[in-house]
């Protein structure tokens, strides 16, 4: 019996560019000079590797040819499904269907609810531990575990061993997987990846019964599935056939290829499948495991000997293969010469953050476009930094295309939906609506212009506290705009009309229904446009996939739960861009960058927890129990991470790019950076990129601006004739910037939406209650009711009226008991809330006085209410409030209708916490100095002090020419509305030491 040739298995070397090696090598094996590559079948590992592999044919192929066959054995990573070839709709009536992940997902969680019992999360919880638990099942799955072997007497033994949590944890695991397994049993269904074992197995064995007429030929698959590795086995044994690995190391002792440990193959039945020390980081080890499945030796294996467009030199190979040594090898470092060490072509660039480093990688692929035909790629797992390196790229008109795509949830479709979403969680709060009414869909055709318009108004009209959760506060809202602007109630009728619906569900809703109106409700506000596009169809197909799901199972949930849900479900869809960008740049994610190849290629994101990213445990099974099992445990993803690596390290110009510290604080560089500096040693300093990150700082940094001076605006004689408010003359004595601002050029700050109350409005609502209470004769017992239906009116928010009410109570109370003991004194109220003005010096002056009070000797007492503290009297005396004292000159003057009599007293009745006692809200302070009391102005002083402030402020600035100088008080606090306006940062501190 003739012995057995050996299996046709071949490894392309790092640094010749697996695609064009592939290709180069492809063509004059099995090309025919009639049919080309037609007669050819690829198995490729994913739809990127097919995009890649066909560029490969593009560019090697001189006058074009028919190519290959390309058929896909699937890649769970990127969620794809397995080519037709392997996936017939004839597959054979004895494969069952696969179960659809979206209903599993769902009905997981349902039967982890009943599981759970009272411990259960609401259903956001429920369906994130769902998700986890079915990637563990495809774990298990992949690996051709059978479930019940969990069940088996070891396994038992090894969980009880486990800490009491995992214990429990792993108790909800078998059972719920054991009630899902028993509805599939009886629905004739398998997971996916059960189906996709049983597809491998099915084309293994009729391959191996009647071998195909044509070569089929494995490029590019490296994942170690026990199913896969049996079919890549049959393909290596066929006739005219090969296997072809990317990146396997030929080179690597073979002390070394054994220490990586046992990768699979246990040296006993006893042994579990890996060992504690197995090296599962080190980047051949996941190849180690599948040429173990497929029963392959490594000495079995032959070099592919072709070498693509974009091939480094040879030695690249070796320093990749020393630089990735297990621990103990690598002590050989020391001893290794420069040759071996050096890293031609490999350049090191530290940055200080993303923002930097994002920059100077934009610089290296701007400069790297400049060479003709000269191809670039971004390589990172950091989407972010990716993201902004596109943006860069635009200041010079270079589009570039993530590949990797973008999570649903962050395109313009998903995130209407999930506004909408928002808006009905919150019951109409303010933010998400009106992030909702001005996205760029909303409002969609010719009166698109038109619809801004109305949700500025809306905006401008929503400032301040939020108002009571529902649509009747914001009618109340729009019925006031309509006064003013008669178009924007009907454009609000029709928004009302979508929303409204939304707002009446149940308290538990299904989610189907819920998923339905709120698709509708989408299309209803953008337009068929909603749809468009590669982010409109994905989120299409997701709704109908999710609400067909949810129908099957009965999922219901609370409306709260609703954007919850939706976002998790959106970030596991990922919308990738369509062909159209730079034909030489490509931006690629670590999956979507294996097999690809560039003539410079930059690894970006090299920081611990990005590159590689950190390993974390299963939720539900501990650890030590999947390794038992034959799982690899989760540091097997930084030997991947490691592999993905030494792959791009392959390419003729390398980039290693990291920076010091994220957007959280510091971070480390990535154990592979460090790895890559410690095995250069003395070399690594001229391997540093620095002029990238130097042109990175320089590029935005323009000519220096001339330093900016206090400003002094001098308005011309006209502008300066304006009247002065009682609360302005403050202003305009304390900070005369921040009156001229306000008063000549009219300027207004805005509240911020949902804001917390302010001492203004505080202030509004209490002039309201005490207005209306006076005017209705100030009796007993209404106040507190007057004070309800105002804060009713207000439509505040009913946590800021709860938060608010007990201290307002209290207050209003000692108001009500002082105006009867003030009544018992013959003290009346004569005017409240009333609005007074007088001319002095050819200027108006005027104010709304809160009360004036009626002495029983006739004199006159000014009130002004205060939420918080009052002025002290040092300000008041010296002129920075005085309020009180002109609004006595106002009334000393006549400018109050029905008002005579000299005033006498100045009081602010302050709302805030009385030093009386504990509970005690409410106090009268009057800043007038007489008794024991330092500061203040006497009482027979009060109004002609308060007259020569006045008079000074109106000739030097309203009649005068005094510039308005900015911050002229610096030490006096209470005014900043404007101090953006005034650049105040920018010549503050230098003023301070000019001083």
């Amino acid at each position: 019996m003739a012995e057995r040739r050996p299996p046709h298995v071949y490894s392309v070397a790092a640094h010749r560019g697996f695609a064009d090696a592939l290709v180069a090598g492809l063509i004059p094996r099995y090309s025919d000079p009639q049919l080309g590559l037609a007669r050819l079948t690829l198995l490729l590992p994913s739809a990127r590797a097919q995009r890649i592999v066909t560029e490969a044919f593009v560019r090697l192929s001189g006058g074009g040819m028919l190519l290959p066959r390309m058929v896909l054995v699937g890649d769970l990573d990127l969620d794809e499904a397995l080519g037709p070839l392997l996936d017939p709709l004839d597959a054979g009536a004895d494969l069952p269907p696969p179960a659809d992940p979206m209903r599993r997902w769902l009905r997981l969680a349902q039967l982890l609810d009943a599981e759970m019992g009272k411990d259960a999360p609401k259903l956001p919880g429920l369906l994130r531990l769902a998700r986890e638990m079915a990637q563990t099942m495809d774990r298990l799955a992949v690996e051709g575990i059978d479930p019940a072997a969990i069940l088996r007497e070891p396994m038992i033994g090894k969980i009880c061993e486990q800490p009491h949590h995992w214990v429990e944890s792993a108790r909800t695991f078998i059972k719920v997987q054991d009630r899902w397994l028993k509805e599939l049993e009886l629905s004739g269904e398998v997971d996916a990846p059960v189906r996709r074992n049983m597809l491998f197995e099915h084309v293994a064995k009729t391959w191996k019964a009647a071998p195909p007429p044509h070569p089929i030929v494995a490029a590019g698959i490296t994942s170690a599935s026990p199913a896969l590795a049996k079919l890549l086995r049959t393909v290596a044994d066929l006739p005219d056939c090969a296997v072809i690995l990317p990146d396997l190391d030929l080179t690597l002792d073979d002390a070394v290829w054994g220490a990586l440990g046992r990768a699979g193959n246990p040296a006993g039945e006893a042994d579990a499948p890996f060992g504690d020390s197995d090296a599962v980081t080190h980047p051949q080890y996941h190849l180690k495991l599948l040429l173990g499945r497929m029963g392959v030796a490594r000495g079995e294996i032959d070099p592919w000997h072709r070498a693509g467009l974009a091939a480094a030199p040879p030695m690249r190979s070796r320093a990749i293969s020393n630089l990735f040594l297990p621990p103990a090898a690598s002590a050989g470092w020391v001893n290794l010469p420069a040759a071996q060490r050096r890293l031609a072509g490999v350049r090191l660039m530290e940055s200080a953050h993303p923002g930097e480093e994002s920059q100077a990688a934009a610089i290296l692929i701007r400069a790297a476009l400049e060479v003709p035909e000269r191809r670039v790629a971004l390589i990172t797992p950091d989407r972010g930094l990716a993201g902004r390196v596109v943006a860069h790229l635009r200041r010079w008109g270079v589009e570039a295309d993530d590949s990797a795509g973008q999570p649903l949830a962050q395109t313009p479709a998903g995130r209407f939906v999930l506004l909408l979403g928002d808006v009905i969680a919150t019951a109409v709060s303010p933010v998400p609506l009106l992030a909702m009414l001005v996205h760029p869909l909303a409002g969609f055709g010719a009166g698109r212009a038109d619809w801004l318009d109305n949700a500025r108004l809306l905006d401008l009209e929503l400032r301040g506290p939020r108002r009571a959760p529902g649509l009747a506060p914001l009618g109340a809202a729009i019925a006031k705009l309509a006064q003013r602007h008669d178009a924007i109630a009907e454009w609000w009728a029709g928004i009302e009309a979508v929303l409204a619906p939304l707002l009446d569900w149940s308290a538990a809703v299904p989610l189907d229904t819920a998923l339905g109106d709120l698709a509708a409700a989408a299309e209803a506000l953008c337009g068929a446009g909603l749809w468009n596009g590669a982010d409109g169809r994905a989120l299409a197909a997701l709704i109908e996939e999710l609400r067909a799901a949810s129908q099957a199972v009965g999922t219901v949930l609370a409306p709260v739960d609703l954007p919850l849900v939706l976002r998790d479900a959106m970030d596991q869809v990922a919308v990738r861009p369509p062909w159209g960008g730079h034909p030489r740049v490509a931006i690629y994610g670590l999956l979507e960058a294996r097999m690809s190849r560039a003539d410079l290629v930059i690894c970006a994101g090299l920081t611990e927890g990005s590159w590689p990213a950190s390993p974390s445990p299963e939720p539900l099974l501990p650890p030590a129990v999947l390794r038992a099992l034959g799982v690899p445990g989760g540091e097997f993803r930084i030997g991947l991470a490691a592999h993905d690596l030494a792959g791009a390290l392959g390419a003729p110009e390398v980039v290693l790019s990291w920076a010091m510290r994220d957007e959280a604080g510091p971070v480390i560089p990535s154990r592979f950076v460090l790895r890559v500096e410690a095995m250069l040693g003395e070399l690594a300093d001229a391997h540093r990129e620095r002029e990238a990150v130097r042109l990175a700082r320089e590029i935005d940094r323009g000519v220096a601006a001339p330093a900016y001076s206090q400003p002094k605006p001098m308005p011309s004689k006209a502008q300066r004739d304006v009247p002065i408010s009682v609360t302005a003359l403050d202003r305009l004595r304390g900070d005369p910037y921040q009156f001229y601002a306000q008063a000549i050029l009219r300027l207004r700050s805005l509240d911020p939406l949902d804001a917390e109350p302010t001492a203004a409005w505080k202030g509004e609502v209490v002039h309201k209650v005490l207005e209306r209470w006076h005017k209705a004769g100030g009796q007993g017992g209404e106040l507190l009711a007057i004070a309800a239906e105002e804060l009713a009116e207000m439509r505040a928010h009913p946590l800021v009226r709860s938060l608010w009410w007990p201290r307002l109570a209290r207050a209003l109370e000692w108001i009500d008991a002082q105006i009867i003991i003030q009544r018992a004194e013959g003290r009346t109220v004569v005017a409240s809330e009333a609005k007074g003005a007088m001319e002095y010096l050819g200027v108006k002056v005027h104010g709304r006085a809160d009360r004036i009070d009626r002495l029983a000797d006739g004199s006159l007492a000014i009130v002004d209410y205060k939420t918080g503290a009052p002025p002290s009297g040092t300000m008041v005396e010296q002129g920075f409030a005085l309020q009180l004292g002109t609004i006595g000159l106002i009334a000393s003057d006549g400018g109050f209708d029905g008002v005579a009599g000299e005033p006498a007293h100045f009081e602010y009745w302050s709302l805030a916490k009385s030093k009386a006692g504990k509970d005690q809200f409410g106090y009268v302070f009057e800043p007038v100095k007489e008794g024991r009391k330092q500061s203040g102005i006497p009482r027979a002083d009060f109004l002609v002090v308060t007259e020569d402030f006045l008079r000074g402020a109106v000739k030097d600035y309203i009649l005068g020419e005094k510039p308005f100088t900015a911050r002229l008080n610096p030490d006096l606090g209470g005014y900043n509305d404007y101090d953006q306006l005034m650049r105040l940062d920018e010549w503050q501190a230098r003023a301070e030491q000019d001083q």
